[in-house]
C-alpha cells in the first residue's frame, strides 16, 4: 500500500440545514441512524425522512442502552443518540433512498458524552493530542484485509462443533466436479497479484470500489491478497482518527452488503483458513503539526525523526496491552504465528514485514513518511484500536522511550536461532487481557479511556470469548486424543 499526502475530501455537508437540503436533492425517504457498540459492530434504526429536523440534531433521540453489548444495565437503560451532521452519506446499498448518519452516544441525565461510546473515545483521543502540544493532527491508513467466500456453515452445541468455508478459487477445489471445472485455483500463499482468471474477484472488487466511492470513501487501490480462497484488500486514502474509524465501519458494511447481493459472503475474521495467511489491518500512522509531518527527518534511519522513533518506542513498550484492543479475539492469535507474514517480533525495521513496526520506504517525499503498526486486525473496534495506538505512541514521545536499534534481518530466522533473546507478541487473548489489566495508565490520560470501559472490556472478553472457547472441545482434540 502506498499512502500519499493528506487529500482534501470531496465537499460534504457540515450542518443540519445542509443535511436536510441534501435529503431533498437526493429524494431521500429514510434516515438511518448508526452508532457503534463496544465490541465494534454498527447498530442502527431508521426514521422517515420527514422526521429529520433541527430538533433531532440538537436534542437527540432515545434508545435502549441495555440491549447493546457493553453498554448499560436494564435499570439504567435510557440513552441518547446525537446525529453528527458531518457524517451524512447517501447509502449506496439500500433499494429505498436512504441517508446514513453516524451518531454520538450521550447520557440523557447529564447530556455528557457516554464514557463507553467508542466514537467518543476516538474524539477524546484527538482532543488529547491537540492539548498535548505535540501535534495538531494524526493521520491513519489501515489496510483492511478480508476473505470473500462462496459458502460458510458453522455450528457448536453439546455434541458437535464444526465449520465449513468454501471458495470457487480455493486450492482444495482443483478436483471438484464443477461441470466443468475450469481450473485456475489459487495455490496456498500464491494469491498475491496474479491476473484473472486466477484472480476471480477482479470485477467483484471493482464494483465494490465504485459503491465505496459513491458513498464518499476515497479509495486508492484494490488487489487480491496472498491467501487462496478469496483473500482481498481494498485501500483507502488516509484520514484523521475519528473520520477513518467511521470509514472502516462503512467499508465493512458496504463489502458485506455487496457480497450478499452477489450470493457471496465476506468475513473479517483474522484466520478463517488453516495453513495460509490470515487477514490483518496493518495501520499506517503519522503525526502532523499543521502542514509539517513530524515523523520525517532526511538524516534519520529510514528518514525517521526522533519523534517518530519515540512514538515507535511507545507502541513496542505497550504492545502486549495494546493487542487487547488491536487483536482482540481468540482467532487473532491463530494469525499471529510465525511463517505467514505475521508480525510476531516486537521490533521495528524498514521494509521488513515480520517486525511489528515497519517503516515503508517506497518514497523519499516528506509528505509520505509514516510508520506501519502490523499486529492489528479488523476484528477490532477501529475507534478503540486507533485511539489506543495513538495514546501508546504519545506516551513514548512524552517519556522519550527509545525503541533500540532496528532489526534489518530475517526476524523469523533470528527467532529460530535466538528465540529466548527475541521479544515476541503474546500468544493468546488471555495473555493480552492480563497485560491490559496491568498496563493501562497511559490510556487514561486526558480521560480518553476510563477505568470503567477497560474493566468492562476485559470482563466481556474473558467471559464471552476466552472462557467460551476454553470450555469447549476442539475438533482437533478428537484427532489427537479420541483413541487414548
Amino acid at each position: 500500500m502506498s499512502i500519499t499526502e493528506p487529500r482534501a475530501a470531496a465537499a460534504r455537508v457540515t450542518t443540519p440545514q445542509e443535511v436536510m437540503e441534501l435529503c431533498q436533492r437526493q429524494g431521500i425517504q429514510m434516515v438511518d441512524l448508526r452508532f457503534c457498540d463496544l465490541l465494534g459492530t454498527w447498530q442502527h434504526f431508521s426514521l422517515p425522512a420527514e422526521e429529520l429536523s433541527d430538533r433531532l440534531f440538537g436534542e437527540g433521540i432515545g434508545f435502549d442502552g441495555s440491549s447493546i453489548r457493553g453498554f448499560q444495565q436494564i435499570h439504567e437503560s435510557d440513552m441518547l443518540l446525537l446525529p453528527d451532521a458531518a457524517s451524512a452519506r447517501v447509502d449506496p446499498m439500500s433499494r429505498v433512498p436512504t441517508l446514513l448518519l453516524v451518531c454520538d452516544v450521550l447520557d440523557p441525565v447529564t447530556r455528557e458524552p457516554y464514557s463507553r461510546d467508542p466514537r467518543g473515545v476516538a474524539r477524546r483521543a484527538e482532543r488529547y493530542l491537540a492539548a498535548s502540544g505535540i501535534a495538531t493532527a494524526s493521520y491513519w491508513g489501515p489496510e483492511v484485509e478480508f476473505f470473500v467466500f462462496d459458502s460458510v456453515r458453522y455450528d457448536q452445541n453439546a455434541h458437535s462443533g464444526y465449520y465449513f468455508v468454501d471458495s470457487a478459487e480455493g486450492a482444495w477445489n482443483t478436483g471438484r466436479d464443477e461441470q466443468p471445472n475450469l481450473g485456475h485455483k489459487l495455490r496456498f500463499k500464491e494469491g498475491y497479484f496474479p491476473v484473472p482468471p486466477a484472480d476471480s474477484l477482479q470485477d467483484f472488487r471493482s464494483e465494490a470500489v465504485l459503491k465505496m466511492r459513491q458513498a464518499g470513501l476515497p479509495v486508492e487501490a484494490h488487489h487480491h491478497e496472498v491467501a487462496t480462497a478469496g483473500q482481498c484488500e481494498i485501500d483507502m486514502h488516509f484520514a484523521t482518527l475519528t473520520e477513518m474509524a467511521d470509514r472502516v465501519l462503512l467499508y465493512k458494511y458496504i463489502l458485506k452488503m455487496h457480497a450478499r447481493a452477489h450470493g457471496k459472503t465476506v468475513t473479517f475474521m483474522p484466520k478463517p483458513v488453516f495453513g495460509d495467511n490470515g487477514s490483518g489491518m496493518h495501520t499506517h500512522q503519522s503525526l502532523w503539526r499543521e502542514e509539517r509531518n513530524l515523523f520525517f527527518n532526511p538524516q534519520g534511519y529510514a528518514q525517521l525523526s526522533e519523534v517518530a522513533r519515540y512514538y515507535i518506542g511507545g507502541l513496542l513498550a505497550h504492545s502486549p496491552a495494546l493487542l487487547a484492543f488491536c487483536a482482540p479475539t481468540t482467532n487473532s492469535y491463530r494469525r499471529l504465528v510465525p511463517g505467514f507474514e505475521a508480525p510476531v517480533i516486537l521490533a521495528y525495521s524498514q521494509r521488513n514485514r515480520s517486525a511489528c513496526v515497519r517503516i515503508p520506504v517506497y518514497s523519499t517525499d516528506p509528505q509520505t513518511k509514516r510508520i506501519e503498526y502490523r499486529p492489528p486486525d479488523a476484528s477490532s473496534n477501529p475507534y478503540l484500536a486507533f485511539a489506543a495506538m495513538l495514546m501508546a505512541g504519545l506516551d513514548g514521545i512524552q517519556r522519550r522511550l527509545d525503541p533500540g536499534p532496528p532489526l534489518d534481518v530475517d526476524l523469523y530466522d533470528l527467532m529460530a536461532h535466538n528465540g529466548k533473546d527475541v521479544r515476541q507478541v503474546p500468544g493468546t487473548l488471555a495473555e493480552v487481557l492480563d497485560a491490559l489489566e496491568a498496563d493501562h495508565e497511559f490510556l487514561l490520560r486526558g480521560g480518553v479511556f476510563t477505568e470503567d470501559l477497560i474493566r468492562t472490556w476485559i470482563q466481556i472478553k474473558r467471559t464471552r470469548e476466552v472462557d467460551a472457547v476454553r470450555l469447549r472441545p476442539h475438533p482437533w482434540e478428537f484427532v489427537l486424543y479420541y483413541d487414548v
